[in-house]
């Protein structure tokens, strides 16, 4: 059964599918908590000091979802949260090659992925933009799998909280999370 603010949320999205002007004002109250929680928690993993904070995060994900030119699709919830993961995959994979430039290197230090959420620290910019190539390629190989791992470690999502959105049970959830995490350790300890 679907609660009454995910109807509300799905029914926002199908406004601005038909291209509603206003539709965009109504969806941000409405889901401004759940994407901060979840930029907070992506955020936690980066060093103090970050320029990076979870509201401007929040904010040019929103921005990237609703307020382009280019017009969305949404096929409810699920489908719009696992937008907001991949855009702030984007925004935080291009927020370290900008670093990377201006840095101009640095030394590469393995880390594992932890069972509850990555713990590849993304201030450690040449393992951000290493886990993001083998994320490519992952998702090259199972689209399903990479936006898994786009859930888990660019938002912080719980097993369940991934398992709902992606509609499938959470112990698939957590075996498929085991099974790419081990996936991509290995891809990235052996490029």
């Amino acid at each position: 059964m679907m609660r009454p603010m995910n109807r509300d949320i799905t029914r926002i999205l199908t406004a601005i599918d038909e291209g509603d002007p206003n539709a965009a004002g109504d969806l941000l109250p409405l889901v401004y908590d759940e994407l901060r929680r979840l930029a907070s928690s992506r955020m936690n993993h980066e060093k103090p000091g970050h320029t990076l904070q979870p509201t401007a995060l929040v904010h040019e994900a929103f921005l990237r979802l609703v307020g382009g030119n280019d017009s969305q699709h949404w096929d409810g919830r699920g489908h719009f949260f696992a937008a907001a993961a991949e855009a702030m995959r984007r925004i935080l994979i291009e927020n370290a090659r900008s670093k990377k430039r201006t840095k101009r290197g640095g030394d590469l230090v393995r880390r594992e992925l932890n069972n509850d959420v990555a713990s590849v620290d993304s201030h450690d910019v040449d393992e951000l933009l290493t886990l993001d190539e083998a994320l490519n390629k992952l998702g090259g190989e199972d689209p399903a799998l990479a936006k898994l791992v786009e859930l888990r470690y660019f938002t912080g999502l719980t097993i369940e909280e991934t398992a709902e959105i992606l509609g499938v049970s959470a112990r698939t959830t957590k075996r498929n999370w085991a099974y790419a995490r081990a996936w991509l350790q290995r891809e990235m300890n052996h490029p």
